[in-house]
């Protein structure tokens, strides 16, 4: 089994219970603190990709207040990604990656679909 890439916020719930159950089942995990080693445009354009999205709303958080603040409602595509990689806070987690699959762990029990 390939290693398991985790992109995850030690202070988020969901992402805490997601590498836990990872954990758990003994799978090999990556641990990468996205808030503190960002995404590039290059890697957020792959794992739009490896997620199956074309919106890149659907791995943002569009409730958080910076959303709000640089008015991203009407943004375009690479506007949106941008946004992402320069404030990470605006990712989604956890994002578990296998290869060229991914998944937004919401609920945390979606990782497993990896394994």
């Amino acid at each position: 089994m390939s290693p398991i890439t985790l992109l995850h916020n030690p202070r988020c719930s969901k992402s805490r219970a997601a590498l836990a159950l990872l954990q758990q089942r003994n799978q090999d995990v990556t641990v990468v603190q996205y808030l503190k080693t960002p995404l590039s445009l290059a890697q957020l354009e792959v794992l739009m990709s490896q997620l199956g999205l074309q919106d890149p709303r659907e791995m943002m958080r569009t409730k958080e207040a910076e959303y709000q603040q640089l008015q991203l409602d009407n943004a375009q595509p690479a506007e949106l990604l941008r946004a992402i990689a320069t404030t990470p806070k605006l990712l989604e987690r956890p994002i578990a990656i296998v290869g060229n699959r991914a998944v937004i762990g919401r609920p945390p029990e979606t990782v497993l679909e990896l394994i």
